[in-house]
């Protein structure tokens, strides 16, 4: 039912947790991804390295409500899995740093975005905008620039294979990365767009 708290009992290892799933979605049933996420919580062991086991069976599809994977109130979790090391955690706070500071780009990055818009849309008077789209030029190739750098520091970083938390962050992060990156290209040709626009209505104006 929808809005239902799921009260189940966690064995991991000689540990026993009295665990409370609620869903993570207005409105929505608790699903394996949320109860994956009190698990990680309570033991700190990381989503990815969880095997979760319900009456013998492997419950696998995150997406999918607990009541379909037939996990109800009182049921028994066993959970299989390991915290990471400290030497991994250590990267990990390294990748979460990166993470930060790829939000906040992101943030700059929408704000040119915003303000590009409104130059589109004639919010500016003309004789101003030749001005202010070479402002936006340059901060998005600054905000570019940074992403490469970004992408260096991550491709630098060496983690062993059996760091499976650090690798599976880091491969999130580059295709976020990515994603920016190929979004900075299309405001860059927009603004690139817009000038030539200008330049040609002034040459028009000239003649």
């Amino acid at each position: 039912m929808a809005g239902d708290v799921v009260a189940l009992t966690l064995i991991h290892g000689s540990s026993k947790h009295k665990i409370e799933i609620a869903a993570g979605r207005e409105g929505g049933e608790p699903t394996l991804q949320d109860m994956a996420a009190v698990i990680a919580q309570v033991t700190g062991v990381p989503q990815q390295l969880q095997k979760l086991i319900c009456k013998g069976k492997s419950l696998k599809e995150m997406e999918q409500p607990l009541s379909v994977l037939g996990v109800k109130n009182g049921c028994k979790i066993m959970m299989i899995g390991k915290k990471n090391s400290p030497e991994e955690e250590a990267e990990l706070k390294k990748l979460k740093e990166l993470e930060k500071s790829i939000e906040q780009l992101s943030r700059k990055l929408e704000e040119i975005n915003v303000e590009l818009t409104g130059i589109q849309n004639g919010f500016l008077a003309r004789d101003l905008r030749s001005a202010a789209l070479s402002k936006l030029e340059k901060k998005e190739k600054i905000i570019s620039e940074q992403y490469m750098r970004f992408l260096e520091q991550i491709d630098a970083m060496n983690l062993p294979d059996e760091f499976a938390d650090c690798r599976h962050r880091r491969k999130g992060l580059v295709k976020n990365i990515q994603t920016h990156l190929a979004r900075c290209d299309v405001i860059e040709t927009h603004i690139s767009q817009e000038l030539e626009k200008l330049q040609s209505k002034n040459l028009a104006l000239a003649d």
